[in-house]
């Protein structure tokens, strides 16, 4: 059922749905996080996670569309809604940002579908006020590099951990 924060796009060919992710959607979730290469999960949760507790998985699904808000891109695969990425934001401990993620399926990466997510994502947290996006990555997650340079993220090194970088957008 189409809603107005629905749409529909095309990558090589395939369609491919962009919308808000739903309490409905753990199972899919579950499968798209399980289903990430490890370096893919390595770089999304800074560190070694190979599966998450239904908590968690419920966690990330829970929407409030303001504070805390994802979009997934999903495609039918016989019948059945596949999740192939992700974007959210969530506002941060000291509410005065949101730090946000993307994340795609292995095989969808570099095809522009982490750009897409996150131009949605971006112009919805503009609409909803939002001042800043930010994320905390590792320094050699070249794919998040590239994002963030194609999207005109500042970057510093993260103080904290010069293992890491701090992406920042101004919106």
């Amino acid at each position: 059922m189409a809603n107005k924060f629905e749409h529909i796009e095309e990558i090589d060919g395939q369609r491919i749905t962009i919308r808000p992710v739903t309490l409905e959607d753990v199972d899919i979730e579950r499968d798209f996080i399980e289903n990430l290469s490890p370096l893919s999960k390595h770089y999304r949760f800074l560190g070694g996670v190979a599966h998450l507790t239904p908590e968690e998985l419920l966690k990330l699904c829970d929407t409030d569309y303001k504070n805390k808000m994802a979009f997934v891109a999903i495609v039918q695969d016989k019948g059945n809604e596949k999740q192939i990425g992700v974007s959210r934001y969530a506002i941060n401990q000291y509410g005065d940002s949101h730090e946000f993620s993307v994340a795609v399926s292995d095989q969808w990466q570099n095809k522009g579908l982490g750009t897409l997510l996150m131009r949605y994502l971006i112009d919805y947290a503009h609409k909803q006020g939002v001042e800043r996006l930010y994320s905390i990555d590792f320094t050699d997650n070249y794919n998040m590099k590239s994002l963030a340079k194609d999207l005109g993220m500042h970057v510093e090194t993260d103080p904290n951990d010069s293992k890491q970088v701090i992406y920042s957008l101004y919106i």
